[in-house]
């Protein structure tokens, strides 16, 4: 219902004003609120800091011994390779193998017809009986002569042509017995056996086939496939820099005999044996600048087959008082390579940073930083100009976070 209020001024000493209910409490509001105290403006006069340090990912640097590993592509290559052959002119008869088997050096592989072979022998073993017949006749005469010239009961010429004789006798037989010995090898190389030991291939003619006629007809591959080899190239600039810096002290050789090989398959997977470094090439090729190594690598299941392709770990050298840091953590530019390190306070700083390669997805960091020094990895873009940060251990992804403690129930 309408209220009203009289008012006395000195200019109108009778006014009176008509309010509502709801008009009434508003003036009411107003007039309390100006004579309470005046709250203070927002951001002026209140407490400092209102919004707590962001927190950033952190990793404490713990440097010790760190191998340089290169990669490097690659492929595999049989130890030793034979090419089985035909020796022999004639048809083969027989395979005595099954293809794709392991074979031993020596064992017979292919049989050819050795009938034209085994004659031509038995004549050869004919012609040397001939020869030492004659041989035998020619030094009974010369024998007999001796003493008779002695009497010049002879002339000296019938004795030294009886000598000579004898002489060319000799000479027969060993021309015969040398006929003897082509024929018998002749009748060898129609067995054709393996020269090495290894895997042969599929057989590259069937039974039936005329082999040799000439030319020695190739008949099967073999290959030696344990120990393997794998053939790969390097930088000639990248292996001139690491042998710089073994010599002058900076890296340490990876182990006391030849460089640590590791092999990674082509999806991806390691093999379970490592190999060890045999040879860098002597030259560089002039086309690709590039230098050509060879590692060993033990095969006895027979997995790696020759001609694969692969990627080769190659751990060359050791850097002493070394580190890696994730990839994310260092900045790559033109200008060098940088890092950007937390205090104590909280405080972010960058940090200029020397990178020696990659390791397993990691940065090696050969100078720059110290024991116990937090570098940042994560929360970048939670920097806000020198405003102080909070440091938490950095959690890899795909990896479990720390669980917090539980707090402790409450009594009862």
């Amino acid at each position: 219902m309408p209220v009203t209020i009289s008012v006395a001024s000195p200019a109108r000493p009778h006014a009176s004003f008509r309010f509502s209910a709801l008009g009434l409490g508003l003036v009411v509001s107003a007039v309390l609120a100006a004579c309470g105290p005046s709250a203070p403006a927002p951001g002026a006069g209140g407490p400092p800091g209102g919004m707590p340090p962001a927190e950033v990912g952190v990793v404490t640097v713990t440097p010790g011994d760190v191998g340089l590993v290169t990669e490097l592509p690659g492929r595999l290559e049989a130890s030793r390779v034979a090419q089985v052959r035909a020796r022999a002119a004639g048809i083969l008869q027989q395979r005595l193998f099954r293809e794709g088997s392991d074979v031993k050096a020596g064992q017979a592989l292919f049989r050819i017809d050795a009938a034209p072979y085994a004659a031509a022998l038995q004549s050869a073993q004919a012609g040397l009986a001939r020869a030492q017949a004659n041989l035998g006749q020619a030094t009974a005469l010369a024998e007999r002569y001796k003493p008779l010239v002695a009497e010049n009961a002879i002339s000296q010429q019938e004795y030294a042509n009886a000598v000579a004789a004898q002489k060319a006798a000799e000479a027969d037989v060993a021309v015969a017995r040398a006929a003897v010995q082509t024929a018998s090898i002749n009748v060898n190389y129609a067995s054709v056996t393996a020269p090495i030991s290894g895997r042969i291939g599929r057989a590259l003619v069937t039974e039936g086939a005329l082999v040799g006629q000439g030319e020695a007809t190739q008949l099967a591959v073999i290959q030696q496939v344990d120990p393997m080899y794998v053939n790969f190239t390097q930088s000639a600039a990248e292996a001139m820099r690491l042998q710089r810096a073994l010599a002058s002290g900076q890296l340490k050789q990876a182990g006391a005999g030849a460089a640590s090989v590791t092999v990674v398959l082509e999806d991806g997977t390691e093999y379970a044996r490592p190999g060890r470094l045999l040879f860098s090439d002597l030259s560089v090729d002039a086309a690709t600048g590039q230098v050509t190594l060879r590692a060993e690598v033990p095969n006895p299941g027979g997995s790696l087959l020759p001609g694969l392709y692969v990627r080769v770990r190659l751990e060359q050298a050791t850097a002493g008082n070394a580190l890696t840091l994730p990839q994310q953590a260092v900045t790559r530019s033109p200008q060098g390579d940088s890092v950007m390190v937390v205090s104590s306070e909280g405080k972010v700083s960058p940090r200029p940073v020397k990178v020696g390669g990659q390791q397993g997805g990691r940065w090696v960091i050969l100078e720059g930083l110290q024991a116990g020094e937090q570098v940042m990895v994560d929360g970048f873009q939670k920097l806000r100009g020198d405003a102080p940060v909070k440091a938490v251990p950095w959690t890899p992804p795909g990896s479990a976070p720390a669980t917090p403690a539980a707090p402790a129930a409450a009594a009862k």
